[in-house]
């Protein structure tokens, strides 16, 4: 139904709805945003066509570490429990925080869980769902002691802008670096020589690829409102009607219901023991480190490009954002998935003109509908996503001129985070190696007094961090 418009007034940056749209519009505050029904839609769309990858690859992860008897036996029920979580942290964002972002099961996080927790490690895989559900309880007890906020606020303004960059060029190298054997565009491909070079354009997925990115580029320029979806179902179709990718199974399937799943996690706590304590423990301040700041750093860069960052570099509502992801991750472990973070993708919906809770409503609302539409969304190809992902990264790009390059003690770990968020596939990564270097190079520069001493905690988390990871697990990762 189309909301009734009546007549704006002079200089009102929206339209004036009446009835329901009206309260809606209210509150989500609209006239403050200067955004309408039509935009926050289509930027919920938006997002929603570029996560919904998760809703296979997810399952796919996870269903070979947890099973009953063989791996994937339970594939069904890991759909539904990755929808619903999904669903559940969105509409949270979307009610309480009043933000364009949207939260899933977060990749990395869901193969550290199923291939270094569970099928390395050995833990059993509702000790490892335990660990995720407490995770969940602490970061809900940490957003209420505004622990998690302070930790947003000691991110020095530079470092929040040179995220928003690296989100771009990670989103970006996500789209094009797809493997082709599993959708992907494959336009960036590995190389034992250079590490990484131009896939093979005589590749059908690459070709489609670059042919949404042309497709979607004349969409932009031309001003086309939802350009970046229209280039998602356009470069989908194409991929269908020419043989590349197969077409829908269907439409419409029967959920499967996570009995086997739910609760679990209950379970799992009364798994610990004296002899594994330490290594759950070890486990659980994993999941605690990379979530906590790839969502801080999702939060701040996707602000920073909506325009959403204080001039003090502030994200205002933070804990009501943060409390989103905390809640989704709880609910997530009881329905049986990894934990649950905010997603990059929700710059695509930012770039599409995103800017309210109303964004991420649809989204959510997306999220649970898809239990029952999985036949569809599963088969839109990886390629078809890459178009928007990558004008998303250019959009993001415009961040870059806010950082002051004249000054090393601003550019180098602003360069540094650029620079390690693609390339170590991690924005957690990415935002410690800049974290370590800015009060190192303020302190040569001999402005140590300009670095707050949360900022100088912080840095020290970060090296230790980098030693924990390195000496328990073998990497830094």
């Amino acid at each position: 139904m189309e909301p009734e418009v009546l007549q704006s007034e002079p200089g009102s940056p929206t339209p004036q709805y009446s009835g329901i749209w009206a309260k809606l519009a209210n509150f989500f505050r609209f006239d403050q945003h200067g955004t309408n029904f039509r935009t926050e839609t289509l930027a919920g769309f938006t997002i929603f066509m570029t996560m919904a990858y998760i809703l296979v690859v997810n399952p796919l992860i996870l269903s070979d570490a947890i099973f009953l008897q063989e791996p994937r036996d339970l594939f069904g029920e890991q759909v539904f429990a990755t929808a619903i979580s999904a669903a559940i942290a969105t509409l949270v964002m979307a009610l309480i925080a009043n933000y364009p972002f949207a939260l899933a099961p977060g990749m990395g996080l869901n193969a550290f869980f199923a291939y270094s927790v569970v099928l390395t490690l050995g833990f059993d895989w509702r000790l490892a769902l335990a660990a995720v559900l407490v995770e969940g309880i602490i970061f809900i007890l940490l957003t209420f002691t505004n622990v998690r906020k302070q930790i947003v606020d000691a991110i020095p303004m530079t470092l929040k802008t040179a995220t928003s960059v690296g989100i771009g060029f990670f989103i970006a190298y996500i789209g094009l670096a797809g493997d082709p054997a599993t959708g992907g565009a494959g336009l960036i491909a590995a190389s034992p020589v250079t590490k990484t070079t131009l896939g093979s354009l005589g590749n059908p997925n690459a070709l489609l690829a670059l042919f949404g990115i042309a497709l979607t580029t004349a969409f932009l320029v031309r001003r086309v409102r939802g350009a970046l979806l229209w280039g998602i179902l356009a470069t989908a179709v194409l991929g269908w009607i020419l043989g590349v990718s197969p077409w829908p199974r269907g439409i419409v399937g029967a959920p499967q219901f996570p009995v086997d799943l739910f609760g679990q996690a209950f379970s799992g706590l009364g798994m610990v023991t004296g002899s594994n304590w330490i290594d759950f423990l070890a486990v659980l301040l994993v999941f605690l480190f990379v979530d906590m700041f790839d969502t801080v750093g999702t939060l701040s860069g996707v602000g920073k490009r909506a325009g959403f960052l204080t001039e003090t570099g502030e994200l205002p509502r933070t804990n009501q954002a943060l409390l989103a992801d905390a809640v989704g991750t709880t609910a997530g472990a009881i329905v049986g998935t990894s934990t649950v973070t905010t997603y990059v993708e929700s710059a695509a919906g930012v770039a599409e003109g995103g800017r309210t809770g109303f964004t991420a409503l649809v989204t959510g609302i997306l999220f649970a509908l898809a239990i029952f539409l999985v036949p569809l969304f599963e088969a839109i190809p990886a390629y078809a996503t890459t178009p928007a992902l990558v004008i998303t990264g250019v959009l993001m790009m415009a961040g870059a001129a806010d950082i002051r390059w004249a000054d090393p003690a601003e550019a180098v770990p602003a360069f540094l985070t650029i620079f390690f968020i693609p390339l170590s596939f991690s924005i957690a990564t990415g935002l410690s190696l800049g974290f370590i270097a800015y009060p190192l190079a303020k302190t040569f520069q001999g402005k140590a007094h300009e670095v707050s001493l949360a900022t100088w905690i912080l840095a020290a988390i970060f090296v230790a961090r980098f030693i924990f990871m390195t000496l328990r697990f073998g990497s830094a990762e």
